[in-house]
C-alpha cells in the first residue's frame, strides 16, 4: 500500500520560514515525478511547485518562486519544501503528490495519483 505522509506544518508569523517533508512508503520514488499542493479555506486545491524524478527540475506557480524550493532525496523516499518570507496568503493545508506514471513536471493535478493527507500551515500578519 502507498502511503504519502506530509509533516513540519505549523503557525508562524509573516517572514517566517518552515520546512515541510513528505515520506513515501509502500513503493520507491525513483521514477516518479512529485509534486506540492495547497488548499486554502474555501478555495480548491492548488498548484505550489513540482520536481522531476532526479530532482533535476523544478517547476513553481508563479506566487512562490523566488521564496520556496522544493527538493528531493530519492535514497530516503521524501521530498522536501523549503518555504521563506512567508505571507498570510501561504497558509493553507499542504499536500504532497505522487505521478505514478511519469518522470515529468506538470501542475496538472490529475496527473499525481496518490495523496498524502496533508500538513497544516498558517502564517500571522
Amino acid at each position: 500500500q502507498v502511503r504519502l505522509t506530509e509533516s513540519g506544518g505549523r503557525s508562524v508569523q509573516s517572514g517566517g520560514s518552515l520546512r515541510l517533508s513528505c515520506v513515501v512508503s509502500g513503493r520507491t520514488i525513483t521514477m516518479n515525478a512529485m509534486a506540492w499542493y495547497r488548499r486554502a479555506p474555501g478555495n480548491g486545491r492548488e498548484f505550489v511547485a513540482a520536481i522531476n524524478f532526479e530532482g533535476s527540475h523544478a517547476q513553481y506557480d508563479d506566487s512562490v518562486k523566488g521564496r520556496f524550493t522544493i527538493s528531493r532525496v530519492n535514497a530516503e523516499n521524501k521530498m522536501y519544501l523549503q518555504m521563506e518570507s512567508l505571507k498570510p496568503e501561504d497558509t493553507g493545508l499542504y499536500s504532497c503528490g505522487l505521478d505514478a506514471d511519469s518522470r515529468w513536471t506538470t501542475r496538472d493535478g490529475r496527473n499525481y495519483d496518490y495523496w498524502g493527507q496533508g500538513t497544516q500551515v498558517t502564517v500571522s500578519p
